[in-house]
């Protein structure tokens, strides 16, 4: 035997016997009872312990919100996540208090399936929040980057684009200093009434963002791209024309032509428009823009972290997105989910552009370690789990969960999976 081929077969038994037998872990999913297959008897320390909310500094938006949640073990390991409501946070919680935190799918089908009606999207982004700290508490407790757990790096970083860059200038220059800050592309949205007391003409408006859209082609350069949102507040036939008036000018992609509730609608507008397509910022889970994806109706996902239900949910999503060659352009949301979609990002073998407010990372006392930004790019980091601390000395602890709370009750397969009630 070559000493090459020795070193290697020693490293693989020094990897096996480095793992502690106590952490070699099953379930018996009929029973509900957590095994430790070396030991025989329940592993104490993995248990959830404690759900705590805080209230953080954060957009008013319950979907969009930043609020700070905890998921605390036996061990001593917290996860943190971000998203929801005190209310369906805490619903949920009850739901996995005592439960195993690295059981991530089993207990996401229990939050998502617990209360017998499927939930809807603002319980849906509760239970993201959740979903993150689980992830988190995983990659803590084996010691790793969340990003290592989903299939590690298939990209160096993760390129931008910039929502609501300062004011520096006109619209032109703008756009030019987003470029020159490291920026992919810089993002725009269709003109709005001039004040708040103004009706809204969306044939004007029509004609006053084809203007702004040449002044930001002329700012971005050749090299340059740039993205505008519609809002879904044009009509439907002022949305396909103004995106028609501005396909010479090579908009990375129109995101949320028409309103979202009739997502059959985009069969019509995939028909009539040739420019790429971005929709899902106001979906949730996987069933939300399934018809999108698989009937090739948009060329980029916007669905984005703790919206669809978490990195769980996430994950899948993206499978579907990869399939069907359909890009990652995640909508922005709290800091804490925005280090989170790092992770999420780093894995897919698919085009990526994540979505970044002004200039980039925001100097937060609860947060002094969140992700990391720089040159207009999201850059992983070695840090385990999300890689985010927080400071909850600067938030305002509002709810706090530490009792199991049954739900509906709980029917499986023959082979421990779900089934529905």
């Amino acid at each position: 035997m070559s000493t090459k081929r020795r070193k290697f077969i020693q490293s693989l038994l020094a990897i096996g016997t480095a793992i502690p037998a106590g952490k070699i872990l099953a379930h018996s999913f009929d029973t509900g009872e957590e095994n430790d297959l070396m030991s025989g008897g329940p592993s104490d320390d993995l248990k959830i312990k404690r759900v705590r909310f805080y209230e953080a500094p954060s957009r008013p938006i319950v979907n969009q919100c930043a609020h700070i949640v905890t998921i605390e073990t036996e061990s001593g390991i917290t996860g943190i996540g971000e998203g929801g409501t005190a209310f369906l946070v805490s619903q949920m919680a009850g739901l996995i208090i005592g439960k195993n935190p690295l059981q991530i799918e089993k207990l996401w089908q229990l939050m998502y399936r617990g209360h017998f009606y499927p939930p809807g999207r603002e319980k849906i982004h509760a239970l993201g929040a959740l979903d993150l700290a689980l992830w988190d508490i995983k990659g803590k407790h084996l010691g790793v980057p969340v990003y290592e757990l989903l299939g590690g790096q298939a990209r160096n970083h993760c390129e931008c684009y910039t929502t609501g860059y300062p004011f520096e200038g006109t619209l032109r220059d703008k756009a030019r200093a987003a470029i020159d800050d490291g920026f992919r592309a810089y993002r725009h949205s269709a003109v709005g009434p001039r004040n708040p007391n103004e009706s809204y003409n969306t044939r004007q408006a029509v004609r006053d963002t084809l203007k702004d859209c040449q002044e930001i082609r002329a700012g971005v350069g050749v090299d340059g791209d740039w993205c505008i949102d519609f809002h879904t507040r044009l009509d439907q036939p002022d949305a396909i024309r103004l995106a028609n008036l501005i396909e010479d000018l090579e908009p990375y992609f129109v995101e949320d032509l028409v309103r979202s509730e009739n997502k059959g609608l985009y069969h019509l507008v995939r028909n009539q428009v040739k420019i790429p397509i971005a929709v899902g910022e106001q979906f949730g889970d996987k069933w939300d823009i399934a018809e999108l994806i698989e009937q090739n109706l948009i060329d980029y996902s916007r669905v984005s972290l703790p919206n669809c239900g978490g990195i769980t949910e996430f994950q899948k999503i993206a499978a579907s997105c990869e399939t069907h060659y359909v890009g990652l352009v995640p909508h922005f949301t709290g800091p804490v989910s925005t280090a989170a979609l790092v992770h999420t990002c780093m894995p897919f073998s698919g085009p990526v552009l994540m979505e970044m407010l002004g200039k980039g990372k925001p100097d937060l006392p609860h947060l002094p370690e969140c992700y990391d930004f720089k040159e207009g790019k999201m850059w992983p980091n070695q840090r385990p789990g999300l890689g985010v601390e927080i400071n909850t000395g600067h938030l305002k602890l509002v709810a706090e969960v530490d009792q199991y709370q049954e739900g509906v009750p709980q029917y499986f397969r023959p082979d421990g999976s779900f089934t529905n009630w």
